[in-house]
């Protein structure tokens, strides 16, 4: 199944904008593909010129069929958090107060404080 986009001058535009002076390489290769397929290249084409599959090609389409150029320019990394990070404040606040000498040192503080294995959590 083909997917049918249609595209401004303005549009045309804008995605080429985006292409060149967004700050995410990602973003980038989102509007690259964009930018192609406004251009009329074959799926085959674009895939061998940006570099990715064509399922990643669908991806981008979807997303701009979903939102248009800013859905494409949303980032969603998956960005875990640590156990440590509901004592950052409290941690921060104590080092700030009382530098330890070692990295050994700052461990064992650390390990008492959050009652983890540093280590572990690390």
């Amino acid at each position: 199944m083909t997917i049918q986009l249609e595209f401004t001058p303005e549009l045309i535009t804008e995605i080429r904008y985006q292409r060149y002076n967004h700050l995410v390489p990602l973003v980038q290769r989102r509007m690259e593909t964009l930018l192609l397929k406004a251009h009329q290249l074959s799926p085959e084409q674009i895939e061998e010129i940006v570099g990715v599959t064509g399922n990643t090609i669908r991806e981008y389409y979807e997303l701009y069929q979903q939102g248009g150029i800013e859905k494409l320019k949303e980032i969603n990394y998956y960005k875990p958090e640590g156990e440590l990070v509901k004592h950052i404040v409290s941690l921060e606040a104590y080092f700030r107060e009382n530098p330890p000498a070692s990295i050994s040192r700052s461990r064992k503080r650390k390990r008492w404080m959050t009652k983890n294995d540093i280590r572990q959590v690390e």
